[in-house]
Formats: C-alpha cells, structure tokens, sequence
C-alpha cells in the first residue's frame, strides 16, 4: 500500500509541476520588453566598438539598421501611452534615420551619431522608466 501511495503522490507533484512549467513556458517575454531589450543589445555592442576602437562602417550600420526597424515598433510594444511618450519615440527614429544617413566609417564618426541616439533613449527613460 506504501509504495502505490509513493507513486500517486509522485504523479501529483509531477502533474503539477508540469503544469506551472507549461505555463511559464506559455508567458514568454512581454512584447515591450524584447523590444527594448533588443535596442539595448544593438546600442551596447555598438558602444564597446567605439571602446575597443574596432568601428566598420558595415557592421555599424547593421546595427543601426536593426535598431531603426525596433525603433518602429515602440507604438506597438506601449499602446495607449500619451502623446510626449510617442514624440520621444518619434525623436529616436529621427536620430537613427540621420545616423544611418551618415553611415559612420570610424569611431569618432560613429561617436558622433550615437550621442543623440543616446540623449534620445535616456530622454524617455528619465520620465517613464
């Protein structure tokens, strides 16, 4: 009678946890935050290129690129945000469109346009962060 008693409350506990992991599972990452979490990405290896002074205008403007298409989903990941949050969003294409432009060659070139793409971002996460 023990062991069968072992058995069902194995299966229980491991129906359970089937369930809890299925569920998180199900959840995923909020659209909102892989958007951002994949504009910091691009913003930080753009960074460290400037810092290791390794900057091609080809790999640069990758993920310039890659940051301008994220930057087009703000209205999307954050509906119903008021008017001032999607004029920053605005400010941020419009910083990354003159970058692009520019497509930087050198690292002081590349510096020279990821400051206001920087001013920008920190802009919006000072005031609904």
């Amino acid at each position: 009678m023990r062991p069968l008693l072992l058995v069902i409350l194995g299966l229980v506990v491991g129906a359970m946890g089937a369930t809890f992991a299925l569920s998180a599972l199900r959840q995923g990452t909020p659209f909102h935050l892989g958007v951002m979490a994949v504009m910091q990405h691009h913003m930080g290896v753009l960074r460290a290129n400037v810092r290791a002074n390794q900057c091609d205008a080809k790999g640069s403007l990758a993920h310039l690129s890659r940051m301008r298409e994220n930057a087009g989903d703000v209205r999307e990941a954050f509906p119903g945000m008021d008017a001032p949050f999607y004029g920053g969003g605005d400010k941020l294409v419009a910083a990354l469109d003159d970058a692009i432009s520019h497509a930087p060659g050198s690292c002081a070139a590349l510096t020279g346009v990821l400051a206001p793409i920087g001013e920008a971002c920190q802009a919006c996460h000072q005031q609904y962060r």
